[in-house]
C-alpha cells in the first residue's frame, strides 16, 4: 500500500516528531532506555564477548605438545601437513606457508617477476601491507577507487588506470567481503596481467562457490592473531601454477632449489632468496584452528545477515552490500557506513564513543592510505628515482586521487569478527544499542559540546 512506511521511514518519522517513546519494543528495541553515555545502563557486558583467539586444551594441544617434545621445531612434516590441508580447503593444488601475509604478498609479486619499473593496480581501502609488498619489490602501486557500497575496488575504474607499465592487479577481499572477480579476471586477461588475490582477511569466503584465493593466478592469506584463522603470526601462498610455487619455495628458503631439505647445505642456490619459513608449532596451532574454521564461518555469516537485517532500516546506517556472485563472505569485520546528518549531526567519533559506552566494541576503520607520507618517502630512494620518470612521481597524488575512498574513510564503522561468534540475541543487543543512540542523538551531541 502507498501509505505504508518502511521501518526506516517509521523510525525516522516518529523520532523527528517526538513519538519514538511510544513505538513497540519489537521495532525499536531499547528505544526508551537512557543511553549509557548519558547515565543509562549499557546494552551489553563487554566481558561476555567471545574471546579471540580461541583455544581448547583438551582438543587442540595434542599436535602442539607432540611437536614441542620432539625437538623438531623448524619446518618439517607438520608444516607440510598444514599446507596440504589448507590447499585442499581452498581448492588449489599447492600451498606454501610463510612467516606472515605481508611476505606472502612480497613473495608472490617477486616470483611473478614484478620489479622496479612496473606498476601494480591496488585498492586504497586496505591494510598498508598490500601496498608495502608492492613497494618492497620496487614497483609502483597505482590506486583504483572503491565502490563504497561494497568497500571493494571498483572494477569499472580499473582499465582507466592501466598503462604499458602495468603488470598485475591485486584485488583485496577486504574485511572478508569478496571483490567482484568476474570483471577483474576479464580485464586481466584482456591486458595480459597477473592477478594476485589478497585474501588475508577472507578465509573461506566464496565467489561463485569458489574459495577466494583460488580464482586468480595466486592467493595470499594471513594467520595473524586477529585473523579468522589465528596462529599468532603466519601466512600462506596458494596456486595451481607449479612452476610459480616451486620458485616461491626456493625464494623463501635462501634460493635453494625446490625440494631441498631444510637445514641442509645447498649445492648451490638458484636465485637470490631469503628466509621466510614456518615452524612446526605454528603449523600445529594452525591445524587446530582449521578444524573449527568451517563452523565459525557459517556462524559469522548467519549472525552478520541477522544483524544487517536489524540495522539496515535505521536512518543513517548503511550496511555493506555483497556482489551478486558472492556465495559466502568471511566477515573478518562487519562494516557499515554512518551518516552524521541522519543522526542529527552527531559526529562519527561521538557515535563510536556512545556505542563503546554500551559495551559494544567498534572502530572507525582505515585512514586514507593513498596519500600517506611513507609513499613519498619511498619515492625518494635511488630505485624509484632511476626506475620512474620524475614527472610520474611528482604527480603521483594527483593521479591517484580516490574521492570515493576519501569519503568512505570518513563514514566507515567496523565490528570485529569475534563479535559475530556470539548469540543471535547478542546481535539484537548491538542493533538495540545503535537504535538507542539514534533516538538520543541530539542529547548526546549536546553532551559532547559541553
Amino acid at each position: 500500500m502507498k501509505n505504508q512506511l518502511t521501518r526506516r521511514e517509521f523510525i525516522k518519522k516518529n523520532a523527528l516528531t517526538g513519538l519514538a517513546a511510544g513505538l513497540p519494543v519489537s521495532l525499536l528495541g531499547n528505544h526508551a532506555a537512557q543511553p549509557a553515555i548519558l547515565g543509562g545502563t549499557p546494552a551489553w557486558n563487554k566481558s561476555n564477548w567471545p574471546i579471540w583467539p580461541q583455544w581448547n586444551p583438551e582438543t587442540d594441544e595434542k599436535e602442539l605438545l607432540s611437536v614441542i617434545r620432539s625437538g623438531i621445531w623448524s619446518r618439517a612434516a607438520m608444516v607440510t601437513e598444514f599446507e596440504k590441508q589448507w590447499a585442499s580447503a581452498i581448492g588449489t593444488q599447492r600451498c606454501l606457508a610463510v612467516v606472515n601475509g605481508t611476505n606472502a604478498l612480497v613473495t608472490a609479486l617477486a616470483q611473478f617477476g614484478i620489479q622496479a619499473g612496473d606498476e601494480v593496480i591496488v585498492p586504497p581501502y586496505t591494510f598498508i601491507a598490500t601496498v608495502s609488498a608492492v613497494l618492497s619489490n620496487g614497483a609502483l602501486p597505482v590506486f583504483v577507487d572503491v565502490d563504497p557500497e561494497t568497500f571493494q575496488i571498483d572494477p569499472a575504474k580499473i582499465e582507466a588506470k592501466i598503462t604499458p607499465r602495468t603488470k598485475a592487479i591485486i584485488p583485496v577481499h577486504i574485511l572478508g567481503l569478496p571483490a567482484d572477480m568476474t570483471p577483474i579476471i576479464a580485464i586481466a586477461k584482456k591486458h595480459n596481467l597477473v592477478v594476485i588475490e589478497d585474501a588475508c582477511q577472507a578465509h573461506f569466503a566464496e565467489y561463485q562457490n569458489k574459495k577466494v584465493g583460488s580464482i586468480g593466478d595466486a592467493g595470499c592469506f594471513s594467520f595473524q592473531n586477529s585473523k579468522n584463522l589465528a596462529v599468532g603470526e603466519g601466512g600462506a601462498i596458494v596456486s595451481n601454477d607449479n612452476a610459480f610455487m616451486d620458485r616461491c619455495f626456493s625464494y623463501t628458503n635462501f634460493g635453494n632449489p625446490y625440494g631441498t631439505a631444510v637445514g641442509s647445505v645447498s649445492t648451490g642456490s638458484t636465485m637470490q632468496g631469503t628466509k621466510l619459513r614456518w615452524t612446526e608449532y605454528q603449523a600445529a596451532i594452525g591445524l587446530a584452528q582449521l578444524r573449527r574454521l568451517e563452523a565459525q564461518t557459517t556462524l559469522r555469516n548467519e549472525n552478520a545477515a541477522h544483524l544487517k537485517s536489524k540495522i539496515k532500516d535505521i536512518p543513517g546506517i548503511r550496511p555493506y552490500r555483497l556482489y551478486d556472485q558472492v556465495t559466502r563472505a568471511a566477515f573478518h569485520l562487519f562494516p557499515f557506513r554512518y551518516d552524521t546528518q541522519e543522526f542529527k549531526g552527531l559526529s562519527r567519533a561521538d557515535f563510536l564513543e556512545a556505542l563503546r559506552a554500551e559495551d559494544i566494541p567498534c572502530s572507525s576503520g582505515y585512514a586514507v592510505l593513498n596519500t600517506q607520507p611513507f609513499l613519498a618517502d619511498t619515492f625518494k630512494s635511488k630505485i624509484y628515482q632511476h626506475a620512474y620518470p620524475k614527472e610520474l612521481l611528482s604527480s603521483y597524488n594527483e593521479r591517484n586521487h580516490c574521492p570515493q575512498n576519501d569519503q568512505l574513510c570518513k563514514e566507515a564503522v567496523w565490528f570485529t569478527q569475534n563479535m559475530l561468534l556470539a548469540s543471535r540475541s547478542d546481535m539484537d543487543r548491538i542493533a538495540s544499542a545503535i537504535e538507542k543512540v539514534y533516538q538520543n542523538a541530539e542529547q548526546i551531541k549536546k553532551r559532547s559540546k559541553k
